[in-house]
């Protein structure tokens, strides 16, 4: 039966693979995710692309939103920071994407930890109304500097590989009878980032910092009295929720290789990370992966069911996505509030009592 064995001492129960089956999934999974761009066609690829960028974003308002429950509707001020910053430093000053995603991600945490004096004394819908308007105070700016931005033009996105050098995508690389080019060169990066963001993720939420987050979000007075500095895990939560968007962000501008302000940086794109975390389930990282996933893997589902009913046809792709990905999460809110978690954990329990009922 795959139960977890029992934990006799802290270093058990802080393990990450904990029990071989995990290990089994984890290997299963690698070898999925290594095979996957060689066994489906080019435009998957891209979609997998997009996954990659908006499980990082979700990961991202996870630790503000479900760890530390401070509600965000300016998440898209951050990503669109993290893909201009991305987008300047490589058109304007040649900078490699090894360097400028960390600049992106900085420059939101930067403006993450500004924002955060402000749920020190607000919180709910008036925290909400807060980082709404810091949405349009960075698409103003943004607009306000065109010679910088591109303004309403938009600007170019090219991902070097060294200072001023080539670019990801340029050379397709041959490895044996394998062929990597730019959208699977783009694949392999972006996984070996977004591994990098779940694991620290995981970590964070089992760490002091991570307890303190989740003590805060359940019971802010109650964490104070036990000496939890409400006021530091708050602008923690801020300032590395902020970077890991700026990180999104620039993974976003790479794969667009072209943006502009708005769209797509604006309030609808905050409220569908919003609706992420609730899809996948508030307050697990899983919950974060997962609703990234869905998200984007609903676009082309909902193309290919909508596509041949009336009315709905006529809608463009964009707004099909967004009709199922209302209803899937308005479903899950009324009949599994854990969202996808919790199906995973329904699934698991069953197979874990199989074959006894109860």
């Amino acid at each position: 039966m795959p139960t977890t064995p029992l934990s006799v001492r802290y270093e058990d129960d802080l393990r990450l693979f904990a029990s071989v089956w995990r290990r089994i999934g984890i290997v299963l999974l690698a070898v999925g995710v290594v095979a996957f761009p060689f066994v489906v066609d080019g435009r998957w690829v891209m979609t997998a692309n997009f996954a990659l960028v908006a499980v990082v974003g979700a990961v991202g308002l996870m630790i503000l939103t479900g760890f530390t429950g401070q509600i965000s509707l300016g998440h898209a001020a951050f990503l669109a920071i993290g893909a201009y910053t991305a987008a300047v430093t490589g058109d304007t000053f040649g900078l490699p994407f090894w360097l400028s995603i960390p600049l992106g991600g900085a420059l939101a945490a930067l403006v993450g930890l500004a924002v955060g004096p402000f749920a020190l004394r607000l919180r709910g819908l008036y925290l909400a109304i807060v980082t709404l308007g810091l949405v349009f105070i960075v698409n103003h700016l943004l607009r306000a500097f065109p010679e910088v931005t591109g303004g309403l033009s938009g600007i170019r996105v090219p991902m070097l590989w060294w200072f001023d050098g080539p670019r990801v995508g340029d050379a397709t690389w041959e490895l044996g009878p394998l062929t990597l080019a730019s959208r699977e060169q783009l694949y392999f990066l972006f996984v070996l980032i977004t591994v990098g963001v779940v694991l620290f993720a995981t970590n964070l939420r089992r760490s002091r910092t991570g307890r303190a987050m989740n003590a805060v979000r359940d019971r802010d007075v109650a964490a104070a009295v036990m000496g939890v500095n409400v006021a530091r895990t708050k602008l923690e939560a801020f300032g590395i929720s902020s970077f890991i968007a700026g990180m999104a962000g620039a993974m976003f501008g790479y794969v667009q290789t072209f943006i502009t302000i708005d769209p797509p940086f604006n309030l609808i794109m905050s409220i569908e990370y919003i609706a992420m975390i609730v899809l996948g389930g508030v307050g697990t990282v899983v919950g974060a992966v997962l609703g990234g996933l869905a998200f984007v893997a609903i676009g082309p589902i909902a193309e290919h069911l909508l596509g041949g009913l009336p009315l709905l046809s006529e809608l463009s792709s964009s707004q099909q996505q967004r009709l199922m990905f209302a209803v899937i999460v308005g479903a899950f809110l009324l009949l599994e509030p854990l969202g996808l978690y919790g199906v995973w954990i329904r699934i698991k329990i069953y197979f874990m009592a199989w074959p006894f009922r109860y």
